[in-house]
């Protein structure tokens, strides 16, 4: 056994040797595994180092980037004006007005300079045929955040104009009704879900496709963004499923193939590319209405690009079109469900629009039902004691197998009648109240703000505040220190339905810039002055873009207390890797999402306090005083370099004279020699070397010969042989000057009778800067260098050594090399009938902000129990919290926290 053992050793003994040589035992190259060294530990209190880990886990100097074009005046512009007027209180539907009335003179401009030129409008900034034409990436299907060398997952294969594809086209055929809505090639179920809900209201759609020229080609449309209506116009251009006929290479030899046709190429056009059919994306039932593929492309140029509005939820799309307010609700969460169908599902298309799904699965569809996929509610009715409700798929096809199905047992010809249905695979079917809420778990329900009666003019309009603020969000979640202060004037006791709506901005606009943080969003309103809330807002799981409740308050001061949990995900690309991967290859592109970007961003522009722009300041300074040590420190280290080098250059010149001495008078003609190793001379004088040296690089240059008085033979031979001189010499160590090849040889040196020549001229790339990294001691700064007053290069009071180190070495830890810096911009919108609204943004050390026990955990908080005490108690103990903060306590001793 113990041979064995000593067998095995040798074995592992000669695989090591191998290794290191960097081969294993057949000859062929392997590969050493070097395990990365352990960071050293700190012998410091436990508690002080996750203090320093947390202190270098977030950011220094938080921030968001708010323009991302350069020098972009429309952003300021807009930013400026946001300040001089930030709350903005108008009638709900002022701003839609406005919005029309800006579309209309829109288009109204563009006809007239198009019948001036006499040509059909084209859309220079979503000109789809042009881009379609260029052959690279698409900037009307792609955005920013497709890779500009991967495949496009949309392929259209022609444009064509309006005229060229329908026979005879009209934009409404009986109205907008939801047998129009067929989805297309696009994931955008959501937006036609959405279309199909609203056809239920007739008017909500026209009012959408506000203004139009169907002979010039330009239409225009209205869609609410972020609180506010903005307006689109585009041209008629479409995209089609099948290429032209000349383009193509398989239908093109078919068609030609057919016997006794007048004209292929005409025909080819009439069945492949005329109609409704045709088209790639939406598309109406009926062959020559145009409403909703037009309406689908408005949509697509302002989020920037069909792939934008790729996956979404039915009741965004609701708000995008009507303003309204969309809250989510779960089917397992409806407390009475007799209360969900009387007060909610039966107003349906009169105060509320809904939208539902079947929020999960694997399987594709359930009895019919498609998983992850979006339908619109278009009634709801309760018959002889039935309560059922009739749903749409978008994609025109694909129904419920279930109960009242059709061709189901339930249905009799009394049936038919009451509910006027006819069969048919048209995605159109009936389910009852207890099987929607047993297959779709998620429901969207959008508050519309529209009159209940509109008959009655002397009726309250609806009139909405907004106001919007920057937020930076710690990695912590609580209640943010900032929150909204609201006052509702009004009558004295009487109350006034309320809708509060907090928003973030909706990132699908700028898609590919959003980074690489996402939040999601909570609130809790208060009574000012009192300590427990009225309400909170109802916790989303998908949607993310808002949050809502509504309520019923008296004229007041109340509070809004933000929660906002913050997500990075670092497989996001960082926006300002996105501008630099973009700005050569698309340049269009990204002016046109990044000027999104800036205008969206100009809302949280706000006007800093006077505690934050002396804050500011001062990490300002800080980092002047960072970058200016850098520099002073760079120029120390270059300074020394130099030194150094001009030291070796005098050790060069004392040991070249030496050898030129020692060797006057015999250079001949056959005394030159390349050898491979060390020269007998060397073997020789090693010793006697190694003592002259030190004594020789002691002595001044000027005590010793110059080169003219090196013997002229030597000199001769220098001058004919300059080249010689540029040859690497090795020392006498077998470093300097050798060449590891594959084999292992070094570099042949030339020689003189055994005298090796002199070495080329020394650089700085020669001189080794291991020892010229950053000294805490040696390149402190003098005190020469600093400000009078204070001094660009002295540290921060309290700063300790190994602090001001790292800002000079730069970080060696992970986060604190990415830290978090999570800043969301939000906003507050206040809906009321009947009264005015004002609101304020209330931040630290601002106003009657310190009110403290507002600032409590939830009620159902599992820590709320331990901090049910502190209810006002946190004024004036500042002192004594940071006192007991200070350090933690030596192992075997217990800190007396008591009393």
């Amino acid at each position: 056994m113990a041979s064995q053992h000593s067998e095995a050793d040798a074995v592992t003994r000669d695989e090591r040797r191998r290794l290191r040589r960097g081969r294993s035992r057949t000859g062929s190259p392997s590969y050493v595994v070097v395990e990365a060294p352990k960071r050293k530990m700190k012998k410091q209190p436990p508690q002080q180092s996750i203090d320093e880990f947390w202190s270098r886990f977030t950011t220094k100097t938080p921030g968001k980037a708010f323009t991302i074009l350069p020098d972009n005046l429309y952003a300021k512009r807009l930013a400026a004006q946001r300040r001089a007027n930030p709350s903005l209180n108008q009638n709900a539907v002022r701003s839609y007005e406005e919005a029309v009335q800006i579309c209309k003179e829109k288009v109204a401009k563009i006809v007239s300079e198009c019948r001036r030129v006499n040509q059909k409008y084209r859309d220079m900034h979503f000109d789809i045929e042009a881009d379609f034409l260029k052959g690279r990436v698409s900037d009307c299907l792609t955005g920013l955040d497709h890779p500009i060398h991967a495949k496009c997952p949309l392929k259209p294969m022609s444009v064509k104009r309006v005229e060229d594809i329908f026979q005879d086209p009209q934009f409404f055929v009986d109205g907008a009704t939801a047998s129009d809505v067929r989805q297309g090639k696009d994931g955008d179920c959501w937006l036609m879900s959405a279309l199909s809900t609203l056809s239920n209201m007739p008017p909500l759609i026209e009012q959408v496709c506000c203004a139009r020229d169907e002979q010039v080609g330009v239409y225009g449309f209205v869609f609410h963004r972020d609180g506010e209506w903005i307006s689109e116009v585009i041209d008629d251009k479409l995209y089609l499923i099948k290429e032209d006929f000349h383009d193509s290479l398989l239908e093109r030899e078919k068609w030609l193939d057919l016997q006794n046709r007048k004209n292929p190429e005409e025909e080819y056009r009439t069945v492949m590319q005329t109609g409704s059919r045709a088209l790639y994306f939406a598309q109406c039932s009926h062959p020559n209405e145009t409403w909703l593929p037009l309406l689908e492309k408005a949509y697509a140029k302002a989020h920037g690009d069909y792939m934008a509005i790729n996956g979404g939820f039915v009741g965004e799309g609701i708000e995008d079109l009507t303003g309204g307010v969309t809250t989510e609700v779960f089917a397992t969460d409806i407390l009475d469900k007799e209360k969900f169908w009387n007060e909610e599902l039966c107003q349906v298309n009169k105060q509320f629009l809904f939208g539902c799904a079947q929020g999960s699965g694997r399987h594709g569809e359930r009895k019919g039902i498609i998983e992850r996929h979006a339908y619109s509610i278009m009634h709801a009715v309760e018959i002889d004691g039935e309560r059922l409700l009739k749903l749409r798929n978008p994609w025109g096809n694909t129904e419920w197998s279930g109960p009242w199905s059709d061709g189901s047992e339930q249905w009799t010809a009394e049936w038919i009648q009451k509910l006027d249905h006819t069969f048919g695979d048209d995605g159109v079917f009936w389910i009852s109240y207890k099987d929607l809420l047993r297959n779709y778990q998620h429901f969207d329900r959008t508050r519309l703000f529209v009159p209940e009666n509109p008959k009655n003019p002397d009726e309250p309009k609806w009139k909405v505040t907004q106001l919007w603020t920057s937020l930076n969000i710690p990695w912590s979640v609580d209640y943010h220190d900032t929150k909204f202060s609201i006052l509702l004037k009004g009558e004295p006791g009487v109350k006034k339905n309320v809708v509060i709506v907090l928003s973030q901005l909706d990132d699908r606009y700028f898609r590919g810039l959003q980074g690489q943080y996402e939040f999601k969003l909570q609130f809790r309103l208060h009574r000012e002055g009192e300590e427990d809330y009225i309400v909170r807002s109802p916790g989303n799981y998908y949607m993310r873009r808002s949050v809502s409740t509504e309520v019923d308050l008296e004229p007041g001061a109340y509070s809004v207390l933000l929660k906002i949990v913050a997500t990075r995900y670092d497989n996001t690309t960082p926006t300002e890797e996105v501008i630099r991967n973009t700005c050569r290859d698309r340049r269009d592109k990204l002016l046109s999402i990044g000027l999104s970007y800036d205008l969206a961003h100009a809302k949280g522009q706000f006007k800093e306090s006077e505690k934050e722009k002396r804050e500011r300041e001062a990490a300002e300074k800080k980092a002047k005083r960072k970058m200016d040590a850098k520099a002073a420190h760079a120029a120390r280290r270059q300074q020394r370099l130099k030194q150094k080098l001009r030291q070796k250059r005098r050790q060069s010149k004392v040991e070249e004279k030496r050898l030129r001495a020692k060797i006057e008078g015999l250079v001949t003609p056959g005394s030159m020699q390349v050898e491979d190793g060390m020269s007998d001379y060397e073997a020789q004088t090693s010793d006697e070397d190694e003592e002259t040296q030190g004594v020789a690089a002691q002595d001044s240059v000027r005590d010793l010969p110059t080169t003219s008085n090196v013997p002229s033979a030597v000199q001769r031979f220098h001058s004919r042989n300059e080249s010689t001189q540029s040859l690497p010499l090795p020392s006498r160590r077998g470093t300097a000057g050798t060449d590891n090849t594959a084999g292992g040889t070094e570099t042949p040196r030339l020689q003189v009778n055994g005298f090796p020549l002199p070495q080329r001229k020394l650089s700085l790339s020669d001189i080794s800067d291991d020892d010229l990294s950053w000294d805490s001691e040696l390149d402190a700064p003098d005190s020469d260098d600093s400000d009078p007053e204070r001094g660009f290069f002295q540290p921060e009071p309290g700063t300790s050594v190994r602090e001001r180190e790292r800002e000079e070495e730069g970080p060696d830890d992970e986060f604190e090399r990415d830290p978090w810096n999570a800043v969301c911009v939000v906003g507050l919108r206040v809906y009321s009938k009947g009264s005015e609204v004002e609101i304020r943004v209330l931040r630290p050390g601002e106003g009657d902000l310190g009110d403290k026990k507002e600032k409590l955990l939830d009620v159902d908080d599992s820590a709320a129990d331990a901090t049910k005490d502190l209810a006002g108690l946190g004024i004036g103990l500042e002192g004594e919290v940071e006192e007991l903060h200070k350090g933690s306590g030596p192992a075997g001793v217990e800190v007396d926290q008591q009393g």
